[in-house]
């Protein structure tokens, strides 16, 4: 379980708190507008390498990224990268860290004495637009804006209070950026899908998005009673490392395809790990089935976590979801509408499905929405 305390509040008025979150960057800080500067004397670097420190780079030169498992004299992007310990203790350093930790980032550097931190949110807005918003931040707005309504549901219908606490938490730092949403999270990569509600037993698990078996790995080992496991991973070095890693378990079979609601083939990004994706890019191209077409016999858990394809995958398992009822945990984080659509999606089959929403970093990923 998270370490953050729930605690009980009034139903929520989305309009209403969007506004209040984005009222609290009306005014841009000293700081920032000090990094932003072109004045020679100010030492500038930032942590985190992503679009958002690439822009900062652009528009404010900087003197490094601080990368702590980087070789010394490599770069990124024509940034060189340096270690903490090399960077000056009167420095500004811009936290562009938002997927996984930007709150960790703001303790490890300020056990490094360096205390002249600038959040990404204080930098954007201190450039009176010359800094675009995170593409996660902008769809989150869009998102309150023009369902604001849907958005109250989803809040009010979700089964706990972690869970509608959670959701309150994870809008509030997409619409702003703003670590300080996030300071009672921790990153829990080892509990994801493992939630004590969902109580395993005896399951057949599809895994889908299974990138090199970690998470089979781990839904295997704690729930050793497990029927059979359906690894769907199209990337080809990905599978091969699920196959080394899982060739000790019984009962599972590999699919070396990805999922979607139509048989076919894609463009697919084959070098991206974990993140490895579909795309309109034709550079390499996989096979995709319907899990309904791709796995005839009845399952009782599916697991998605497919860089922003949920829900097409959803469409192609809708016989496997109306007929069997299967516990689910989908990835609403990709995109901030998937929380939504997801959400209506499921539970427009008329299950009466509980729905709950665990978050298992300090930044914007990995955001997990379960039916049970």
């Amino acid at each position: 379980m998270n370490t953050k305390t729930v605690r009980c509040v009034d139903e929520v008025d989305w309009r209403t708190m969007a506004a209040g979150t984005l009222a609290r960057l009306a005014h841009p800080t000293a700081a920032a507008s000090c990094f932003l500067t072109s004045a020679p004397q100010v030492s500038r670097f930032a942590i985190g390498k992503n679009n958002e420190s690439a822009q900062l780079h652009a528009h404010t030169p900087l003197q490094g990224i601080i990368d702590d498992f980087a070789p010394r004299g490599s770069s990124w992007r024509g940034i060189p990268l340096v270690k903490t310990c090399d960077v000056p203790h009167d420095a500004l350093i811009a936290n562009c860290s938002t997927s996984i930790s930007p709150v960790a980032v703001l303790a490890h550097l300020a056990a490094h004495d360096l205390s002249h931190v600038v959040g990404l949110h204080q930098l954007i807005v201190a450039s009176a637009g010359k800094l675009a918003w995170p593409s996660f931040t902008a769809t989150m707005r869009r998102e309150l804006h023009e369902h604001p309504e849907v958005w109250k549901q989803i809040h009010d219908t979700l089964a706990d209070e972690e869970s509608r606490l959670t959701l309150r938490d994870v809008v509030r730092f997409r619409l702003s950026c703003d670590p300080e949403y996030m300071r009672s999270y921790t990153v829990r990569a080892q509990d994801q899908y493992f939630e004590e509600f969902m109580k395993f037993s005896n399951e057949t698990f599809v895994d889908a998005g299974g990138f090199d078996g970690d998470t089979s790995e781990g839904f295997a080992t704690r729930y050793p009673d497990y029927r059979k496991i359906f690894l769907f991973e199209p990337s080809t070095k990905n599978m091969e490392a699920a196959q080394r890693r899982l060739s000790a378990f019984r009962d599972i079979e590999f699919r070396p395809i990805g999922l979607s609601d139509t048989a076919g083939t894609l463009g697919f990004n084959d070098d991206g790990g974990s993140a490895s994706a579909i795309t309109r890019a034709t550079r390499s191209t996989i096979d995709v089935d319907t899990l309904d077409a791709a796995v005839p016999e009845s399952v009782s858990f599916i697991k998605m976590d497919l860089e922003g394809w949920e829900m097409n995958a959803l469409q192609g398992a809708r016989r496997h979801i109306a007929e069997e009822r299967p516990k689910l945990a989908i990835a609403v984080y990709h995109d901030s509408a998937d929380f939504r659509l997801v959400h209506q999606f499921v539970n427009a089959f008329g299950h009466d499905y509980r729905c709950y929403l665990r978050h298992y970093t300090q930044g914007w990923s990995e955001t997990i929405m379960y039916f049970v």
